[in-house]
């Protein structure tokens, strides 16, 4: 059996960390496994599905580096989900209802206030074919539920039936179906519902595995019987916990919230939300990992938290520096040419380890390349004059630094901050920054000499 998971964004809006994290999971667990990751589409909803949402979906994955094995729209597979609603109706579990939403809602409030569960109390099933014809003749049109095989042959009398099954985050689980409604699986426009889609899908596509978020939950125990209504064997299944925003709400497409896109942006490695996301909320320490290969090692659906998770933000900006500081000048000399930065892998060298950012390096580029502003108080311009006499000869190299300062020191009596900070912010116009051995070469005499003066 070849292990295959998926992910299934529905193109509505820009996908967000909490969305990620699902994608990454999915990924991981497939690449551990020698397995494949598909990406389908589940744009049934017409309204608000939108082309260019799936777009930036499918850019947002390739700039995490989750390439999928093959692409599905839903939207294409309508004759697979009607041949499927046939198969349902001709086994009698795929039954019309024509209540409105109004008359259920009413129905629901009164059984509140009975103080009896709000489940669906399939009146429908008493419906004569003459019932049925007066109020499609009234105009009403039927939409389609599910009959949960919650009875011993009488649907009028459920009793309790627990689904069970092994959840590779949570462990063991069971819900009662008794204590559901029979899910609505065709609107009455003949559109349908995500619990039907996602499992005539994932059967179709021999999905072995869902990895998804813990608030489809309850959905599990329907689509299991949905599968074994369909005669196919239903997924093994991982609910993982839900990320919320650093105050603990939820996280939201529609409100736009961590987008993916905007951190991609905002100038982010993604490794560093990978990493962020990925172990935000399980029981290994988060840190930045280099790699996905390396993070796929790490992957522990067990070891996931049950409670939901805050992702903050600002985690990823130490996560992001770990990963700057890392990157050889073979991975960033592109993105650095595109800001229009040089010095090759010697100034790369230099500065990263003062970028949280690559393009951070920006900041640093004039002060070996351009013009800046020396910062030099009046107290110090004795001093200043003086270093640049005492500047050693010849080329300028990673040891004059150590040279210089040594013999400022024993001229001038100087020692550490007052050695050291005036000479800084002159040469750079910054009281700190990259190591002064690794950029004096690059500054080179001439300049060192001028900002001096």
């Amino acid at each position: 059996m070849t292990v295959t998971v998926r992910f299934a964004p529905s193109p509505t809006g820009l996908i967000h960390i909490g969305n990620t994290r699902t994608a990454l999971l999915n990924w991981l667990f497939a690449r551990r496994n020698g397995g494949r990751f598909l990406l389908r589409f589940d744009d049934t909803d017409v309204e608000r599905s939108r082309e260019d949402y799936a777009q930036a979906i499918a850019a947002d994955l390739d700039w995490l580096g989750l390439r999928p094995d093959a692409v599905y729209r839903q939207s294409d597979r309508g004759a697979l989900y009607a041949a499927a609603a046939e198969t349902l109706k001709a086994a009698g579990v795929l039954y019309p209802c024509y209540e409105t939403a109004d008359e259920l809602e009413r129905r629901r409030a009164r059984a509140r206030a009975l103080g009896r569960p709000p489940v669906y109390d399939r009146a429908a099933l008493k419906l004569t074919p003459d019932d049925r014809a007066r109020l499609e003749a009234e105009g009403r049109k039927p939409h389609w539920r599910f009959l949960l095989p919650n009875h011993d042959g009488d649907p009028l009398a459920p009793r309790r039936t627990d689904v069970t099954w092994d959840d590779l985050c949570r462990g063991p689980q069971a819900i009662d179906l008794a204590s559901l409604s029979d899910p609505v699986l065709v609107r009455e426009d003949g559109t349908c519902l995500y619990t039907f889609t996602s499992v005539v899908d994932d059967a179709d596509l021999a999905i072995t595995h869902v990895i998804r978020g813990e608030d489809h939950v309850a959905n599990s125990a329907v689509q299991i019987a949905l599968f074994r209504a369909l005669g196919a064997e239903p997924p093994v299944l991982a609910h993982h916990n839900l990320l919320t925003t650093a105050d603990g709400e939820g996280l939201s497409k529609r409100k736009g919230a961590l987008s993916v896109s905007s951190l991609r942006e905002s100038g982010l490695e993604p490794m560093a939300l990978a990493s962020l996301a990925v172990l935000t909320g399980s029981s290994q320490a988060v840190e930045a990992v280099a790699s996905l290969d390396a993070l796929a090692e790490r992957l522990d659906l067990a070891g996931i938290s049950k409670s939901s998770a805050r992702f903050d933000p600002a985690e990823l900006e130490t996560l992001n520096a770990h990963l700057v500081h890392a990157l050889p000048y073979a991975t960033v000399a592109d993105r650095l040419a595109a800001l229009g930065i040089g010095g090759g892998e010697a100034f790369w060298l230099a500065v990263r380890d003062n970028c949280v950012r690559v393009a951070d390096a920006a900041l640093w580029w004039p002060v070996v390349a351009g013009e800046i502003v020396p910062v030099i108080a009046a107290e110090d311009r004795d001093y200043l004059a003086s270093a640049g006499a005492l500047l050693p000869d010849g080329e300028v190299t990673a040891a004059t630094w150590k040279v210089w300062t040594e013999a400022l020191k024993g001229a001038t009596g100087r020692k550490g901050k007052g050695l050291f900070l005036p000479l800084r912010q002159a040469l750079t116009g910054h009281d700190h920054g990259p190591d002064m051995n690794a950029l004096l070469p690059l500054i080179g005499r001439e300049r060192i000499l001028a900002r001096l003066a």
